[in-house]
């Protein structure tokens, strides 16, 4: 009989596509890996891999094979979600990856919720961009996770995750409050002034400068970082101007002047999870406790308009 734990060696190597980033994703040495895929080419009879160079390619057995240790987890994962649900208590643990402002805006508040709620269930939250928390969500490394998809820029498709709504978050051009920046009523005339943007590769930087460019104008971008804190920091400052998006301003009283683009355009706000572990009890009041906090955001954000 063919061991699952191998076969998931095989599948994440079909998705990460070296040894070496299994071994990391998965806390073992390499040599312990090219000896476990190995034996499974060994119990198999059949020959899985190819070397190519420094890479393995997969043959098609082995494609074969990684369809059905993915089938095989998405049966284990409901199995244990069906177990779960049996149960009075949620217990054990849950991995949540989260991106930055959602971090700071959404999940304390339902962290502090569930604790009371649910004393004996562990949550680990871990930093992570969208689209390496949906990656990594998706090859198990975590159980859920808290992602954005920007106006026209689909958020990477994952097959096998359940995606949920959260919220539509307001995106608006963010000012100084100093007199310089006064006459700036719209994005049009922000031509002139110093930007300060996310690093590029970033769906929310190709966005801002798409947005720009719309409105006439390459933006001048003196600063660049991923932290919208440091965003807003320039901000309040009086050394840059952004495009921001509404989370940034909950739970703060930020020193800046907000103004609406064209069409008011919106970054869409979800959870994933794989569908096999969606109907597990210690995800669904995860979920529930992020939509009850979006839904007193949003009810906060309008209150701020």
């Amino acid at each position: 009989m063919l061991d699952i734990k191998r076969l998931r060696l095989l599948a994440e190597l079909s998705r990460r596509g070296t040894i070496a980033a299994v071994a990391s994703a998965l806390d073992l040495s390499p040599s312990a890996v090219s000896q476990q895929l190995a034996q499974l080419e060994r119990e198999t009879g059949v020959l899985l891999l190819r070397k190519q160079g420094r890479t393995l390619t997969l043959l098609e057995p082995a494609k074969q094979l990684v369809r059905a240790a993915e089938q095989m987890l998405h049966d284990l994962e409901a199995a244990e979600a069906a177990l779960h649900a049996t149960q009075q208590e949620l217990t054990g643990s849950l991995r949540l990856a989260v991106f930055q402002t959602a971090l700071l805006a959404l999940v304390p508040a339902a962290l502090l919720r569930l604790q009371r709620q649910h004393p004996k269930l562990r949550i680990e939250v871990v930093q992570h961009e969208p689209e390496t928390g949906l990656s990594e969500t998706a090859a198990r490394a975590f159980d859920l996770v808290v992602a954005e998809q920007y106006p026209g820029h689909a958020a990477a498709h994952f097959s096998g995750l359940d995606r949920v709504s959260l919220l539509q978050d307001r995106i608006r051009l963010a000012l100084p409050l100093t007199p310089e920046f006064a006459h700036v009523t719209a994005i049009t005339a922000a031509a002139e002034l110093p930007w300060v943007m996310e690093p590029r590769g970033a769906a929310s930087r190709h966005w801002a400068e798409q947005a720009c460019r719309i409105a006439g104008f390459e933006p001048d971008i003196r600063f660049e970082t991923a932290d919208l804190q440091a965003h807003v920091r320039l901000i309040e400052t009086g050394n840059a101007v952004a495009l921001l998006p509404g989370l940034v301003r909950v739970n703060a009283a930020h020193q800046m002047r907000l103004v609406d683009l064209p069409g008011d355009p919106r970054r869409h706000i979800f959870t994933a999870t794989r569908r096999g572990a969606a109907s597990h009890p210690a995800i669904q009041a995860v979920r529930a406790e992020l939509q009850e906090q979006s839904t007193q955001i949003m009810l906060q954000l309008q209150q701020q308009k």
